[in-house]
């Protein structure tokens, strides 16, 4: 689909590298450039305490690096940013996540290269805004975004979310952003610049828990996994056979066919409990009631009932439960040989995808490569760099 685009990408961790690997999928030559100094991304050495220590893609990078080229390339260098800019020339994409003030140091800001490539396109992902030096990291914009503060427990402290959500939301609108100025460089000829950045990304992702607080002066505390406008929704129950559902009924007449399943349809007629208003007004009384009749029922049996009357229920699942769903199982990227470790797509299943991607590099695997093909340096002109250090790898 975008098989004629060459992205650049100069971000590391996951937000930025999720754009990236995003338009790896979609067809696009994705060049990952990494900073020597530090080793490349530092997600390859976030690893579990049973991975295997040989291997410098960690499970943490492989979720977001598919079908990259790796670079090793050092730009606090003069001829680094001689590459680089080389590079630029004939880019479509640059995706970014210096923090503000560090890209000019190293040659790679949207000035200067937007000056040399006036059709780029600049992605560029911050904590705070391109104005604000403050470094981003996803535990602390979800303590400043609220996001923890209604997290958890009633009786709980404020609860950082299981995985770096802040990231996601930010790729995701960065996603759009660049995609949208690809579509009108289509008629205009010209790139441009387009700041996300992590902090806004959280703030537009508290969605309906923003506009309680905007339109009803709602402030939103912990509830555990309630939901502050409708009951029941999102409360998990155990069952007799010691598993767990959870329900997500949005209306009256979900609530009714709930009681009916359950055997207890005089609670749907109870003046407390008939409409969404008064269920939520009446929340306890109601959890209770409802954690006694789920508490008699076996998980499968009761599951299937609430789907033959269209009750929105499901499973508690942890992750080998969820990766044997054959609904879950287009989300990965096969393997096809040992050195190919799994993957997460980017991209919805249905996407006029890329079939084959290559696994995600190692450190500095693709330079020699890349600076052949894309930058058009002889082999003499890479031994050079490579004695210098301004480049490591090899391919």
């Amino acid at each position: 689909m975008l098989s004629d685009l060459v992205v650049l990408e100069l971000a590391s961790v996951l937000a930025g590298p999720s754009v990236g690997q995003f338009f790896a999928e979609l067809g696009a030559t994705v060049i990952k450039v990494e900073n020597p100094r530090t080793r490349g991304d530092v997600t390859r050495r976030w690893i579990l305490p049973n991975e295997n220590t040989t291997d410098d893609r960690s499970a943490y990078f492989c979720c977001c690096n598919y079908g990259k080229q790796s670079l090793a390339l050092d730009l606090t260098t003069e001829a680094g940013q001689e590459v680089l800019h080389t590079l630029v020339a004939k880019a479509d994409v640059v995706i970014a996540s210096y923090r503000p003030g560090t890209a000019e140091k190293l040659g790679a800001d949207a000035s200067t290269l937007s000056t040399l490539n006036p059709a780029l396109l600049y992605g560029h992902i911050t904590g705070y805004g391109p104005d604000n030096p403050r470094a981003g990291y996803d535990a602390v914009i979800q303590a400043e975004s609220g996001f923890m503060a209604m997290n958890g427990a009633p009786d709980g402290p404020p609860t950082k979310l299981p995985v770096a959500l802040m990231d996601v939301l930010a790729a995701h609108q960065l996603k759009q952003a660049l995609l949208v100025g690809l579509l009108q460089r289509t008629t205009t000829g010209r790139g441009g610049y387009f700041p996300v950045s992590l902090m806004q990304a959280a703030v537009s992702g508290l969605a309906n828990q923003a506009t309680n607080y905007l339109v009803a002066g709602h402030v939103p505390e912990r509830m555990g996994s309630a939901h502050p406008n409708i009951a029941p929704y999102g409360t998990p129950y155990p069952t007799a056979d010691g598993t767990e559902v959870i329900l997500a009924v949005g209306t009256d007449r979900q609530f009714a066919a709930l009681c009916e399943v359950l055997g207890i349809p005089e609670l749907s007629s109870d003046v407390r409990f008939a409409t969404n208003a008064a269920r939520v007004q009446h929340r306890a009384a109601l959890d209770e009631g409802l954690r006694r009749a789920i508490g008699k029922q076996q998980q499968a049996p009761l599951l299937e009932a609430l789907q033959a009357r269209h009750v929105p229920a499901g499973a508690v699942r942890m992750l080998p439960d969820v990766f044997s769903d054959p609904h879950v199982a287009p989300m990965v990227h096969e393997t096809s040989t040992k050195d190919q470790p799994p993957g997460l797509r980017q991209t919805p299943p249905g996407t006029h995808a890329a079939a084959d991607l290559r696994p995600p590099p190692r450190y500095g695997a693709d330079t020699d490569a890349v600076l052949r093909t894309h930058a058009g340096l002889p082999p003499d002109a890479i031994r050079q760099l490579r004695e210098a250090g301004v480049v490591e790898g090899g391919g």
